[in-house]
């Protein structure tokens, strides 16, 4: 298929290491790889891999972190060898999960029940967010662009210091977004002159061009509008740039999807759902005015919705991954209790009383076994390839995830099997 190249800016690589954060080692294999394709910059969202110090501390996800300040400078030096920016990604309202989780936090919640979103009437929230951008801007020198995130702050204005601020006539939601963001941006600025500040668009889609100039945002950030479906609307989306555009906000930035994205429960992803996807932004990109100043793409690729792609460094893994998540999903093993012959002869009435018909239960008691070994067959394999690229954590959680609610109940029937003939065979 014959594509034309992304036609002006930077091309960023989004790296979500949250999660499960790939050894030191394969990112430098990955970078290698983005480079050979033209990749020109990383977006790096760290979250609780950063090795964060001070009272800060407590967000880190493990002792010592997942990554040490050694293997963050010198992933930055491993890509600007190969002639790549870094800029790491912070969020600083919403998607906070990571930080108000911890007990410590919960009081700079916008409300108790929602972990993510950041209460924009305290002083000790804007303080907690700049110490964690001071962190991370100390630990990439040089640094002259952050993004911020900003995407999706779930329930702002439902917290009672919300309510009561917009108790007043004339203030909405959209205003007490605008007036953290501003906030938050304008310390930066004041932090670090020099710097660029991007933001993800999401919660602007909706405002007029006349509450964005009238917000004081306009200036001091570069959008970046999201959309990862394969039948982007190409006119909704230019429509939606060029009005950013006519508020003053004219340098903008795009982002598509290469993983993630799609569920929250993904093994293997939609290679065809991510092509189309990348083809409508190309369209989108040739459908700009001249007056948009396009800075580029980030190609996000969103951590926990699939363990590995097949364009990266670990080809092996990726057809182990495919090949397990097909035996995971086939009807014979996901649905074994279901068979006609596990409902017929081996049901819960039977396990209960231990009245069962040995011969045929023994048949399902090989069926069951034979499943199992080939599923550990496949699981240790894959355990195997997965370590060489992932902390052993990260492969125990997968499997466990993947895995082990499908061998759970192959194991408890052969388990069951052999206590009930136990008790019927001499």
């Amino acid at each position: 298929m014959a594509c034309p190249p992304w036609p002006k800016g930077k091309k960023l690589v989004h790296l979500d290491l949250k999660g499960a954060p790939p050894r030191v080692e394969y990112l430098h294999k990955l970078i290698e790889l983005f480079s050979q394709l033209g990749v020109n910059g990383l977006l790096v969202e760290y979250e609780d891999m950063f090795p964060y110090e001070g009272e800060l501390k407590l967000l880190q996800s493990t002792a010592p972190p997942a990554y040490s300040r050694e293997q963050i400078l010198s992933m930055q030096e491993c890509a600007k060898s190969k002639g790549m920016e870094v800029i790491p990604l912070v969020q600083t309202f919403g998607h906070m999960e990571f930080v108000f989780k911890h007990r410590p936090m919960w009081s700079l919640r916008e409300v108790p029940y929602c972990v993510g979103t950041l209460n924009p009437h305290k002083e000790e929230g804007v303080k907690l967010v700049m110490e964690m951008l001071r962190q991370v801007v100390k630990m990439h020198p040089g640094l002259d662009t952050l993004h911020i995130g900003a995407d999706e702050v779930y329930i702002l204005g439902e917290g009672e210091e919300s309510k009561l601020w917009l108790s007043t006539p004339g203030r909405t939601v959209e205003q007490l977004f605008l007036s953290h963001v501003t906030k938050v941006a304008k310390a930066i600025k004041e932090a670090w002159p020099h710097m660029t500040i991007i933001m993800w668009d999401d919660m602007m889609r909706g405002m007029s061009p006349d509450i964005l100039k009238a917000s004081g945002l306009v200036g001091l950030v570069q959008p970046m509008l999201w959309d990862y479906t394969p039948n982007l609307d190409v006119d909704k989306t230019v429509s939606l740039l060029e009005k950013y555009c006519s508020a003053g906000m004219s340098d903008l930035w795009v982002a598509s999807s290469f993983k993630g994205s799609t569920s929250v429960y993904t093994c293997v992803p939609s290679t065809q759902r991510h092509v189309d996807n990348h083809l409508q932004w190309l369209n989108v990109a040739d459908s700009l005015s001249a007056g948009v100043n396009l800075q580029g793409i980030a190609l996000t690729g969103w951590q926990r919705t699939s363990a590995s792609d097949s364009l990266f460094p670990g080809r092996r893994l990726a057809e182990l991954t495919v090949e397990l998540n097909a035996l995971l999903n086939s009807d014979d093993m996901r649905l074994f209790e279901s068979d006609m012959f596990v409902r017929g002869w081996f049901s819960p009435y039977h396990r209960r009383r231990k009245m069962v018909t040995p011969l045929i239960t023994m048949q399902i008691h090989s069926q069951a076994s034979t499943f199992l070994t080939t599923l550990h067959q496949k699981v240790d394999a894959m355990r195997e390839e997965m370590v060489r690229f992932y902390p052993d954590s990260t492969v125990q959680e997968w499997i466990e995830e993947h895995v082990s609610p499908v061998m759970g109940p192959l194991q408890r029937i052969t388990e069951e099997i052999r206590a009930c003939v136990k008790e019927m065979v001499p």
